[in-house]
């Protein structure tokens, strides 16, 4: 199901920057692997929190929700410290790094797919499709 998503985003792709609509390199969208948020915020802990109990997944800090680079001031600032809290507060090291474009920085945060129930401030979250959802009651159980 992944490969046909990726497939049907390229062709999508493909035939936007066909007709001059879109830079390719510079089109993705939303789904259950990629979250962009404008700025940081310590609540998206949770999304990390629920890509690490889904499939993994990239979130993107300095970019707009159709993926466009706004930027971040505190680019510097943030990618010493949000590896911190994620170890901290998940017992997890995701890949953080800074990445340029039209001089303006942003964030790429890369969570790994974890084996095992990975839990934030005592509570567990997943990733499904585009959002993020604290596991409770018979799915909890399902879940452990």
């Amino acid at each position: 199901m992944k490969n046909l998503e990726i497939d049907v985003i390229i062709i999508l792709q493909e035939s936007l920057a066909k007709f001059g609509k879109i830079e390719r390199r510079n089109f993705m969208l939303e789904n259950q692997d990629i979250e962009f948020k404008t700025i940081w915020k310590d609540e998206f802990l949770k999304w990390i929190c629920g890509m690490a109990n889904a499939n993994g997944g990239i979130i993107y800090i300095g970019k707009d929700d159709k993926g466009k680079v706004v930027g971040i001031n505190n680019a510097v600032k943030l990618v010493k410290e949000i590896p911190n809290k994620i170890k901290d507060t998940m017992g997890i090291i995701p890949e953080v790094k800074v990445e340029e474009e039209n001089n303006l920085l942003y964030l790429v945060i890369k969570v790994d797919s974890y084996p095992m129930p990975i839990s934030y401030q005592g509570k567990f979250y997943l990733r499904s499709g585009s959002n993020n959802h604290e596991v409770t009651g018979s799915e909890l159980d399902k879940f452990m």
